[in-house]
């Protein structure tokens, strides 16, 4: 049911905004992860970035619609006698609407689905690749604010709350992810 929404959210955007013409952008910062589990306890944050691209639709003066592609290094670590560490690597597609105030500020919040592309679990100086035991696809729902100036570069901060279980198991963990980064906007600059 996720699939098909954020699916048919993608397909809805992409034919409103065939008449609009996009400024595109590139962007990378840190993130900022862990692993919820289910019984609401959480490993340790662990750092991580992403980068990648973005296109910027506006969709009126104040509204706008922006989906990107990021390469996203997130997972979790458990400090103490183990010294565990989960290290997840996705390929995230974010289409966020956003709210663009005239002074460059912008609040935005929209669906995301991730495609998994490796996992690896480091025990001491052990290194497994645990791929096997992590679903391919995560979802999850990114609100934030971003700045961006006249100049083209911009700010953006998000949290990234997980919408689903990442691991084929009954733990049902969630990714949560803090990202904090710096953007360029190419042309338009609204």
């Amino acid at each position: 049911m996720k699939k098909v929404l954020i699916f048919s959210l993608v397909a809805f955007s992409f034919s409103t905004l065939k008449a609009q013409s996009p400024s595109f952008g590139i962007k990378a910062g840190a993130n900022y992860s862990t692993v919820l589990l289910k019984d609401n306890n959480s490993t340790d944050y662990a750092t991580g970035l992403h980068a990648g691209a973005l296109a910027h639709f506006h969709l009126s003066k104040t509204w706008a619609l922006q989906p990107e592609v990021l390469y996203s290094i997130q997972g979790a670590k458990e400090s103490g006698s183990y010294n565990n560490k989960l290290r997840l690597n996705y390929i995230n597609v974010p289409v966020l609407l956003q709210y663009m105030f005239q002074n460059g500020f912008r609040l935005q919040a929209g669906p995301q689905i991730g495609f998994l592309i490796s996992a690896k679990s480091k025990l001491n100086d052990e290194e497994h690749d645990v791929k096997d035991s992590f679903k391919s696809t995560d979802f999850s729902f990114p609100i934030g604010l971003g700045y961006l100036s006249k100049s083209g570069l911009g700010i953006d901060g998000r949290w990234v709350p997980g919408l689903s279980n990442i691991q084929k198991d009954d733990y049902s963990p969630t990714n949560h992810v803090f990202q904090l980064g710096l953007f360029y906007q190419f042309g338009n600059h609204k």
